[in-house]
C-alpha cells in the first residue's frame, strides 16, 4: 500500500513539474511571441511603404539595392556566427526534441528575434510562424535551465514551441497537435500535459495583450466568409483541387532540393556573400509588386475580397503571375535557410491556386459562395503536402475556417496530399533540412533518455 501511495505521489510531483514548466513557459511565450508578431506585422507595413516610395522615385533605387547588398552581408555574417539560426526554426526544434540537436536559448531568443525582424524590414518573403515556434522553444529551454534546473528539457522546449506556433496563428489546437505529430511523433500523456498547459496560457495572454493594444484578435481567415454547409458535390471539386495543389507542392519540394544543393556549393566570401542574392532578388520582386513581400497574409486577404490587381491584367493572369513570384521568392529563401518561416508563404501559394481553380470550377457549375472555402482548403493542402503533416493540417483547417462542418473536405485534402507525397517520394521538408543540419554539424545527443521513457520510469 505504501509503495502504491509512493508511486502516486511521485506521479503527481512529476506531472505537477511538467505543468509548472509549461505554465511558466506559456507566460513567457505569450508576451515575447506576441510582441514579436506585432513588430513583424509592423515591419511588413513599413517595408511596403518605403518600397512604394522607391517605385514612385526611381532615382533613389541605387540606395535601395546598396542597402540590400549590405543587408545580405550583415545577415550572412550573423548566420556564420550563429549557425543555429539557419532555417525556419521547425527543423531545429524537432532536432532538439529528438535529442540530436542542441542550441543555446539566449542566442536563439535574441538572434532569431532580431534577424527575422531585420529580414521582414528589408522586404523579404517569409512568415513569423517558424521564428515564433523557435523563440517559444528557446523560452521553454530558458525556463527549464534557469528556473527548474534541467527538469525535462525536451518537454520544456515542446511546450514553448507549441505555444509559439499557437500564438502566431491564433490556433491553439494546431499548436498542441504539432507537439504530437511533428515534435515527438508519438502520443503520450506527458506531451499533452506540457503542450496544453503552455498553449492555454500563451493564447490567453496573446488575446489580452492585443486587446489592450486595440488590435484585432480574430481568426487567421477573418476576412473570409464560409457557407454553413458545402454539400457532397463540393467534395468532388475538393478532391480535384487537392490533387492539383498537391502536385504543385510536390514540384515546389523538388525544386527546393535542387536550389538548396546549388546554394550550398557557393562559397563566395566564406559563404557570407551568397546571402546577397536573396536580398537583391527580394528588392526586384518587391518593386514589381508588394504582394511578393512579407508573409503573404495581405495577399490571402485580397483573394477573399477579390481586390487583387496588377497592371490591369485579367484576374487569372494576375494569379498565375503572383504564384510564380511567390514560388520563386519562397524557394530561394527556404533554400538559403534564411531565418524566416515558409508556412504562411506556403498558405499563400496554395490560396492563389485555390482561387485560380475556383474561377474554373464556378464556370463548371460550382456555387460561387464556396470559393472562399476552396481557397482555405487549398492553403492547407499545399502546407500538408510539403510538410507531410496531415493531422496538423486537418485541425488547422478547422481552426482557420472556424467550423467543423468542413471536416470531410479537410480529410479529403489530407488524403490527397499524403497520396501525392508518397507517389512522388517527397520527404517532410523540415526533416530533410534537419538531416542536412546534422550532416554539417555532428549531432550532440542528450545524455538522458527520451522524456516519455524517463517519465514512465519515474512514475
Amino acid at each position: 500500500m505504501k509503495r502504491k501511495l509512493k508511486k502516486l505521489s511521485d506521479k503527481a510531483v512529476y506531472y505537477g513539474q511538467i505543468i509548472g514548466v509549461g505554465a511558466i513557459t506559456g507566460s513567457f511565450v505569450g508576451v515575447v511571441v506576441t510582441l514579436f508578431n506585432v513588430l513583424f506585422e509592423g515591419g511588413e507595413r513599413f517595408s511596403e511603404s518605403y518600397y512604394a516610395f522607391f517605385r514612385d522615385n526611381p532615382a533613389f533605387l541605387p540606395l535601395l539595392f546598396l542597402a540590400l547588398f549590405l543587408g545580405g552581408i550583415v545577415i550572412g555574417g550573423v548566420l556564420k556566427l550563429l549557425p543555429a539560426l539557419r532555417g525556419t526554426g521547425f527543423s531545429q526544434v524537432e532536432g532538439a526534441v529528438q535529442g540530436i540537436y542542441r542550441f543555446k536559448w539566449y542566442e536563439v531568443l535574441t538572434g532569431m528575434f532580431a534577424s527575422s525582424l531585420f529580414l521582414v524590414f528589408m522586404g523579404l518573403s517569409g512568415g513569423s510562424e517558424g521564428p515564433s515556434l523557435f523563440i517559444g522553444g528557446a523560452c521553454g529551454d530558458m525556463t527549464d535551465g534557469v528556473l527548474f534546473r534541467k527538469s525535462d528539457r525536451r518537454y520544456a522546449i515542446t511546450s514553448g514551441a507549441s505555444a509559439g506556433l499557437a500564438v502566431a496563428l491564433n490556433a491553439p489546437l494546431t499548436g498542441i497537435i504539432f507537439a504530437y505529430e511533428e515534435a515527438h511523433k508519438k502520443f503520450t500523456p506527458e506531451v499533452f500535459v506540457c503542450s496544453f498547459s503552455s498553449v492555454a496560457i500563451a493564447v490567453v495572454l496573446r488575446n489580452l495583450l492585443l486587446s489592450l493594444m486595440g488590435m484585432e484578435i480574430g481568426p487567421f481567415l477573418a476576412g473570409f466568409t464560409f457557407p454553413q454547409d458545402a454539400g457532397l458535390l463540393f467534395c468532388a471539386y475538393t478532391l480535384l483541387a487537392a490533387l492539383v495543389v498537391s502536385f504543385a507542392a510536390v514540384c515546389f519540394y523538388h525544386v527546393f532540393i535542387r536550389v538548396y544543393r546549388l546554394f550550398a556549393k557557393i562559397s563566395f566570401w566564406k559563404g557570407i556573400g551568397r546571402y546577397v542574392f536573396p536580398m537583391l532578388l527580394a528588392g526586384g520582386l518587391g518593386l514589381f509588386t508588394a504582394y511578393a513581400m512579407g508573409s503573404g497574409r495581405e495577399l490571402i486577404f485580397g483573394l477573399a475580397t477579390d481586390e487583387i490587381t496588377l497592371f490591369g491584367m485579367p484576374l487569372w493572369v494576375v494569379l498565375l503571375t503572383l504564384f510564380a513570384v511567390r514560388f520563386l521568392a519562397t524557394v530561394v529563401n527556404t533554400g538559403m535557410r534564411l531565418p524566416a518561416c515558409a508556412s504562411v508563404p506556403f498558405f499563400a501559394m496554395g490560396a492563389i491556386l485555390g482561387k485560380l481553380l475556383s474561377l474554373l470550377f464556378v464556370k463548371m457549375g460550382m456555387d460561387p459562395t464556396l470559393s472562399g472555402l476552396l481557397v482555405a482548403l487549398s492553403m492547407t493542402t499545399f502546407f500538408m503536402t510539403v510538410v507531410r503533416a496531415p493531422i496538423t493540417g486537418i485541425i488547422m483547417t478547422v481552426e482557420l475556417t472556424g467550423s467543423f462542418s468542413f471536416l470531410l473536405p479537410a480529410v479529403i485534402c489530407a488524403a490527397a496530399s499524403y497520396f501525392m507525397g508518397a507517389v512522388f517520394h517527397t520527404k517532410p521538408i523540415y526533416e530533410y533540412m534537419l538531416d542536412k543540419m546534422i550532416e554539417e554539424v555532428p549531432p550532440e545527443r542528450e545524455q538522458t533518455k527520451d522524456p516519455a521513457e524517463a517519465g514512465s520510469e519515474t512514475v
